[in-house]
């Protein structure tokens, strides 16, 4: 079954020894509006019974709180009914925002989704060396046609530990601890481009900067304000200081 969207498509299939496991492939991003369709297709599977579902996140670009709230939202409801969501596949960027949350207390995540079939499959009873072996269709059209994200590329010879070398004083001159939120965020991608999301989380509640309490979800939305929400688009402001 495709569903599309505005932002996003869902293709689901049947899977597992006896095809009761739904695989939910989604491509694109899930926000406040494609959540909608999301929701929308869980609440139609649950109403058919579905209560195994495996959802596959590697054509995904970002998710928000409120895409992040769906799953969450819903897990109760599926757990109540015997079952369970199972991630695979994420992104390190979604992985690093999913962690700093703290959604891995909530929702399983699985290296592979043959992990997550015959987990639901073995609790059940079912031999699963005797899975029949399932293929799923090809890369759908639509996913293969998204544009494909790849990491700046490093100046030749440049090592990571000379990122450190490299001299950025005179961007910022004041005491960190004096400065504005936004200001303390480019200070550290500035001092340390490599960082992740939730290192970068870290610092700014570290002595150096004060100590700043800051909510997660504001933290990560002053990210994407910023426009350093991921590791490229930080690798790229460091490069252009």
């Amino acid at each position: 079954i495709w569903m599309p969207m505005e932002g996003i498509e869902i293709f689901d299939y049947r899977v597992g020894c006896n095809e009761d496991i739904v695989y939910l492939k989604i491509v694109g991003y899930i926000d406040t509006t494609t959540s909608v369709a999301l929701v929308s297709q869980l609440r139609k599977l649950l109403q058919e019974n579905y209560c195994q579902f495996v959802v596959d996140l590697g054509a995904v670009q970002y998710v928000s709180s409120a895409g992040w709230g769906v799953f969450v939202g819903e897990i109760k409801n599926v757990r109540d009914r015997g079952g369970d969501i199972k991630m695979v596949h994420m992104t390190p960027e979604v992985l690093d925002v999913f962690e700093m949350l703290e959604f891995n207390r909530i929702l399983r995540t699985y290296d592979s989704v043959e992990e997550a079939i015959n987990e639901f499959d073995f609790i059940r009873g079912f031999d699963i060396t005797q899975s029949p072996i399932k293929t799923f269709p090809k890369t759908p059209k639509s996913e293969q046609e998204l544009p494909q994200i790849t990491p700046t590329q490093p100046v030749v010879g440049l090592s990571e530990s000379s990122l450190y070398k490299k001299s950025r004083g005179s961007y910022y001159q004041s005491d960190p601890k004096l400065l504005p939120l936004s200001e303390k965020i480019k200070h550290i991608v500035i001092e340390n481009p490599l960082l992740g999301v939730w290192g970068i989380y870290k610092e700014i509640r570290s002595e150096k900067y004060g100590k700043t309490k800051v909510g997660l979800i504001r933290f990560y939305r002053m990210l994407k304000e910023l426009n350093l929400e991921s590791k490229e688009k930080r690798y790229r402001f460091y490069r252009s200081r």
